[in-house]
């Protein structure tokens, strides 16, 4: 039954609050192009898929539900061919008496709600359910059984292209590792970890060698969690078996080694970075997963607040200067670079990064890796780059005052330079590269922007429930509770949507300072930290704990979670 209440626009922005300035601009992009407004929001970036499917599940009146995991039942997928399924973006969940309760990626087509009702003549009771997690639901259903996962990683790239050597190695060793790689059991548990990681959403694969187990830990939202363990016998075979696949020598022990490999699964390609560590107990493996689909395509889907965003944006218009990303590891900073890269990247640029390692490939950017044991580092790079004719300057990390001499020069002759550092906050940056030996004049002509930012996990949608007012932790944390007078708290609850861990997906929040002619007077007059931070807070730059804090107003994470990826500090 319909909400006839609200508009299924309204329901959106109950799930995901869209600022005003940001909504009438695709509403009338929408207007001008004919594109449905819900469609444009999405490829736009500002809300997600399952942002709408639990929008239209609200408006509709129907169950939202997660296909992870789900098998059909074979009696029920036969009702139909598997290419009417897939045509109708459906599948069934259940059948009780004459009602087929099937999974809908779009409830609104009615004609294909018609057409299956006549197909396999009984009434139907749809809910609503992601389109890749149906149609791979379909495939995983419908695959021969013999095969299991193996054809998921039929792409893979160069397996089949691997040469191994038996230098160095005990005689046999070698034939018992491709001996054991190759048996099926192996291939099976470690495409079948690849898989698991991919479906929970993981960013990192860990698995570590023990005394007496193999221990297997996904690292989720940033937060990693254990998983079932493979054997322990089979633990030499595993590690084999994705050294084969990242062609890597799987004889060397003795050394750290760092590969890659390409996967093609549950509907997207990803690349896998691999890192071996060798320790006491055998070799630590991390894979790093890189999904391309996770970037955001513009800076308007960082979701920042509109002042902030028209810093960014007005930043990123100047000709040249130097724009600077900051923050710990892990907290996005490459993310938010290529949406940068994204805004500046048209046929009459020319773009050039150098980075250690390149995640993402970008199309019509030219990159650059970084090799220290040849030679090529990033102020080598640097240096052969601005011989490249470049206009826009990509440096992944500036780590030492040589790196920084030449991106400020680069930015100070006609270059829009942008680069990443490790501090704290955005004024931190200015600080940093004062203390490397970067001269205050310097630094204030050819400084556009400084930002910093975290990731914090988002309460499951589905599963959040209310809680009382934490006065006694906003007081802890030294925040005025009358701040946050009228504000609804929510905490964790833990469902099958979120694998009961009460957060699902993660959001940026942002510090941006932008350098104008108060804060460059402040920088040569006094380059500490915190006078250029109180400086800037006077301008209306809203800090770390200040964005977090907007965040627990929209409803979006719980303060237990903002407090723990902030600080006033």
């Amino acid at each position: 039954m319909m909400n006839s209440s609200k508009s299924l626009i309204d329901c959106l922005k109950q799930i995901r609050p869209i600022e005003a300035a940001v909504f009438a601009e695709v509403e009338l992009k929408s207007e001008q192009t004919r594109i449905p407004l819900e469609q444009l929001l999405i490829t736009e970036g500002i809300v997600s898929d399952e942002d709408m499917m639990l929008a239209t599940a609200d408006y509709l009146d129907i169950r939202p539900i997660s296909l992870q995991g789900f098998s059909p039942t074979p009696a029920l997928l036969d009702l139909l061919d598997k290419e009417h399924w897939q045509e109708h973006k459906a599948i069934p969940i259940a059948k009780l008496g004459s009602i087929l309760t099937i999974a809908m990626a779009d409830p609104f087509n009615l004609a294909a709600r018609d057409t299956l009702a006549s197909a396999t003549q009984l009434e139907l009771a749809p809910v609503i359910a992601q389109e890749s997690e149906i149609l791979q639901a379909i495939n995983d259903a419908t695959q021969q059984p013999e095969r299991g996962l193996e054809d998921i990683l039929k792409d893979m790239a160069g397996e089949s292209d691997v040469e191994l050597g038996k230098e160095g190695l005990e005689e046999g060793n070698l034939d018992d590792m491709m001996e054991d790689a190759g048996e099926a059991p192996v291939i099976r548990i470690v495409n079948s970890i690849l898989i698991e990681a991919l479906r929970k959403g993981a960013s990192d694969i860990h698995i570590e060698p023990m005394e007496k187990s193999l221990r297997l830990r996904n690292r989720v939202d940033g937060i990693l969690f254990e998983n079932p363990s493979p054997p322990k016998n089979l633990q030499n075979a595993i590690i084999s078996r994705l050294k084969i696949m990242s062609q890597l020598d799987i004889a060397e022990r003795r050394i750290p080694q760092d590969g890659r490999f390409k996967i093609k699964a549950l509907g997207k390609e990803v690349d896998v970075r691999m890192s071996i560590l060798p320790t006491v107990h055998g070799e630590k493996i991390v894979m790093r997963i890189l999904d391309k689909s996770a970037l955001v395509p513009n800076l308007k889907a960082l979701n920042l607040d509109q002042l902030s965003l028209d810093n960014f944006e007005y930043a990123l218009a100047q000709p040249y200067g130097m724009i600077l990303v900051t923050g710990p590891t892990g907290s996005g900073k490459t993310t938010t670079l290529y949406s940068a890269l994204s805004e500046l990247n048209e046929v009459g640029t020319n773009i050039i990064t150098t980075e250690n390692p390149v995640e993402y490939q970008l199309e019509g950017v030219n990159q650059v890796q970084i090799n220290p044991a040849v030679g090529l580092t990033f102020a080598a790079a640097l240096r052969s780059i601005l011989r490249q004719d470049p206009d826009v300057v990509m440096v992944g990390e500036i780590r030492d005052k040589e790196t920084a001499t030449i991106a400020v020069e680069a930015a100070l002759t006609g270059h829009m330079v942008l680069s990443t550092l490790h501090t704290n906050d955005a004024s931190g940056a200015i600080a940093r590269l004062i203390d490397m030996g970067i001269e205050p004049f310097m630094l204030s002509s050819s400084l556009l922007l400084t930002q910093a930012q975290r990731l914090y996990r988002k309460l499951c949608p589905v599963c959040r429930k209310e809680a009382a007012f934490p006065s006694e932790m906003l007081k802890k944390n030294r925040i005025d509770p009358d701040r946050m007078q009228g504000v609804q708290f929510y905490e964790t609850s833990g469902c099958p949507k979120c694998n009961g861990i009460g957060y699902k997906g993660r959001g940026g929040i942002m510090e941006i300072l932008l350098v104008d002619d108060v804060i460059r007077r402040t920088i040569l007059e006094n380059s500490e930290a915190d006078a250029i931070k109180k400086i800037a807070i006077e301008n209306g730059m809203r800090t770390l704990r200040e964005a977090g804090l907007d965040r627990i107003r929209e409803g979006l994470t719980s303060i237990e979670e903002i407090m723990r990826v902030t600080s006033e500090h």
